[in-house]
């Protein structure tokens, strides 16, 4: 059977309900006074007339139910309701007509027709008939309401993620672009020391690469990532940069954008002026609130540096995406920093509560 040949829960609900009040006005109106003395009437007419206004029910219901297939657009809507209302008209007429007619020409229990109780029941199972399709039709269009919703949310959910990949492959090749530089910049000064660059590069690249798989790292996680990216900036400035972390324990499974960190120190090291007597320092903390801050010393360099401004606008993008408010940019004249909030992370928290009792 074809799901628009199914009446739905609410549709079913409502025959099972209307049906037997709708069975004795149908015989009080063939019968009078007398159904409530005759067992003949509940014996035989009631079946009868619950048997074909299931039949009848059940017509309204397909021909409602094909006609939101035929006719599915919102701006169908009238024409759609307009066809349904002479449907229903017409098949209650038909429907009334067969059973009256049917029961005066059977001459069945005794019946003879009344025309003034016909066009009676004609228009009480037209009313009926109404207020049952209204009920119906605000269930289908709050139901199609709903998959609208749903179905936009997914549709934004679909865009933000091809938004948020998107910003994730900016990271791979700025990343590159600038080691290479450095390398080609190392094996004109000192061969060796681009070997040792090299060797670390290789496996900050392979960090990078497995936790750029995923939109969002966990603290620990990048904290781990930015000591190893700190002794590959080492190996190529020696005591001209300095690196603080001190976040606390609690803010470890927090969240934030994978390779946040990486961008912040690669732009720092790339925007300072670094020497040994006066090394770029640069602080990592945590402070109240969930908040990470990514510090450094100002001591620009005189010729700008190209940049293609990858670094702040990616993440920037990145916690708007994420609907996470809170991305600071702060500077004055001698220290640049960025504040980042940090996401909480569910699953990890009850993940830990879980292996606490374990232990207890």
């Amino acid at each position: 059977m074809k799901q628009w040949m199914k009446p739905t829960k609410l549709e079913w609900i409502s025959f099972f309900t209307v049906m037997p009040l709708l069975c004795i006005l149908l015989n009080h109106l063939l019968f009078g006074a007398r159904q409530w003395k005759d067992e003949d009437v509940w014996l035989y007419s009631f079946p009868v007339v619950y048997i074909q206004g299931f039949c009848s029910w059940y017509l309204h219901i397909v021909v409602m139910h094909w006609l939101r297939v035929a006719l599915p657009s919102m701006n169908q809507t009238a024409l759609r309701l307009s066809i349904l209302g002479l449907a229903h008209l017409t098949l209650i007429s038909l429907t009334y007509i067969t059973l009256f007619y049917a029961y005066d020409a059977t001459n069945f229990l005794d019946y003879q027709l009344n025309s003034a109780q016909f066009y009676h029941a004609l228009y009480c199972g037209f009313g009926l008939t109404m207020v049952a399709t209204s009920m119906w039709e605000a269930d289908y269009t709050i139901k199609q309401w709903k998959n609208s919703l749903t179905e936009k949310e997914k549709l934004q959910q679909l865009t933000l993620q091809q938004e948020f990949e998107t910003l994730k492959s900016q990271v791979n090749p700025h990343f590159l672009f600038n080691c290479f530089n450095t390398l080609s910049s190392l094996i004109a000064e000192d061969r060796k020391q681009a070997e040792v660059f090299l060797n670390e590069l290789s496996k900050v690249y392979r960090y990078l690469l497995r936790n750029n798989e995923d939109g969002l790292s966990s603290l620990q996680t990048e904290i781990r990532f930015i000591e190893s990216y700190y002794r590959l900036l080492k190996t190529r400035h020696g005591e001209a940069v300095e690196l603080s972390i001190e976040t606390d324990k609690k803010y470890d499974h927090y969240l934030l954008p994978s390779l946040t960190l990486q961008l912040l120190v690669e732009n720092a090291v790339k925007h300072n002026v670094l020497s040994k007597n006066k090394p770029l320092v640069i602080d990592i903390f945590t402070t109240a609130g969930n908040k990470l801050v990514v510090s450094n010393n100002l001591q620009l360099r005189t010729l700008k540096v190209p940049s293609n401004k990858i670094g702040l606008d990616n993440i920037k993008t990145k916690y708007e995406l994420l609907n996470q408010a809170g991305f600071q940019v702060l500077k004055d004249q001698k220290t640049f920093s960025v504040v980042l909030p940090l996401i909480w992370n569910k699953a990890a928290d009850e993940k830990m509560i879980s292996l606490e009792l374990k232990n207890i």
